[in-house]
């Protein structure tokens, strides 16, 4: 049977890169050795990682004066890397919104390291909308958003201006719309969502801001660190940077990130046209604030979903099941994932709604 994998994270990834993937375990660039056992300094590995940051800059059109890394630790790390490199030692602060958990981690991990701002919050609300309206000051040193927020279903759809440093955790968008590179100083993404499996994360940081904060960084913090090392300080994560460059190679044969901006809204317009209709579910997030990525919905009041729940699984769809923080059902739609899959979770909620009626 087909499976439908709606999974949160990692993420679902297209046919054709498992399957090159699956190969290049056995035997990488015919050499009769696995890809997870050579030397990550060969040149066939290198010029993996090099092929792997060109296409990143391709595809999100990165202007020059940047550098595109693949770091490992993920989102977390880079929770306590952006204050190291981008708060002042003397007097150092920045500006945080808080929109979901990890939001509130990364906000965590700044305070080890100087004073943080929380200038807008929709934690009151459990995070089902984006905070607006607030106001960042001019003189924190950088300004922190999540671009989406899995857990809660919820998206930015614009990004503030600012008199500071533009900072955004895109772990689980990038790639899937269209942005302006230029807009931010750094932006960071773990590859498990759109790009790749987990152990590699991608960080787009503007060079020129980087070394000012008078702080004695520890080596495997500082990005200039990874950056004259080329993403290769000590062994990279070889089997994520290999696969997530084969799904930028196969973002790019298919179209780039306005074909996919294009498909993911299909997805979204689909699922939240059929959350909206049937009323034996309900959404959770503002529809402002919706996010194309994780559609959160939960059963109306009174409604029975063993049943449900029963049919979506016969009909092969993976991965559902809300995040107890909000509890009923996440449909997480990461480019990888084929209308075809979100047309089949629609055609079970209306089988409920029929056998219910």
């Amino acid at each position: 049977m087909q499976k439908h994998n709606f999974s949160a994270g990692p993420c679902i990834l297209p046919p054709e890169v498992l399957q090159q993937a699956s190969q290049a375990v056995l035997n990488f660039d015919n050499l009769d050795l696995s890809l997870i056992e050579i030397s990550h300094r060969s040149k066939n590995f290198i010029a993996v990682m090099e092929k792997a940051q060109a296409l990143a800059k391709e595809l999100l059109s990165v202007p020059g004066g940047y550098s595109v890394l693949f770091l490992q630790g993920g989102a977390s790390l880079e929770f306590v890397m952006v204050p190291f490199n981008l708060m002042k030692k003397e007097g150092g602060k920045a500006a945080y919104t808080d929109t979901g958990s990890w939001s509130s981690k990364a906000i965590k991990e700044a305070k080890r390291v100087g004073e943080v701002e929380v200038v807008g919050s929709s934690k009151d609300s459990n995070y089902n909308f984006i905070p607006k309206g607030y106001t960042i000051p001019a003189e924190v040193d950088y300004f922190h958003c999540t671009s989406n927020n899995t857990i809660f279903g919820t998206h930015m759809k614009e990004f503030p201006q600012v008199d500071t440093l533009m900072v955004c955790d895109m772990s689980s968008d990038i790639l899937s719309r269209q942005i302006n590179v230029a807009d931010f100083d750094l932006i960071y993404a773990g590859a498990q969502k759109n790009m790749g499996p987990a152990g590699a994360t991608m960080v787009i940081v503007k060079d020129e801001i980087l070394g000012k904060t008078g702080r004695d960084i520890p080596a495997y913090l500082d990005y200039r660190t990874h950056i004259d090392k080329d993403s290769m300080f000590n062994t990279p994560p070889v089997f994520s940077v290999y696969v997530s460059m084969l799904t930028l190679q196969w973002l790019k044969d298919k179209g780039g990130v306005s074909w996919i901006e294009d498909i993911n809204q299909q997805k979204a317009d689909l699922i939240y046209s059929e959350i909206d209709r049937n009323p034996l579910f309900t959404g959770t997030a503002a529809k402002e604030d919706r996010s194309n990525m994780n559609a959160c919905f939960v059963p109306a009041e009174g409604v029975n979903t063993e049943e449900f729940d029963k049919m979506w699984q016969e009909a092969g769809i993976s991965g559902i099941n809300g995040h107890r923080s909000v509890g009923g059902y996440r449909a997480s739609m990461y480019n990888a994932l084929p209308l075809e899959s979100v047309q089949v979770l629609v055609d079970v909620m209306k089988e409920f709604e029929r056998v219910k009626a």
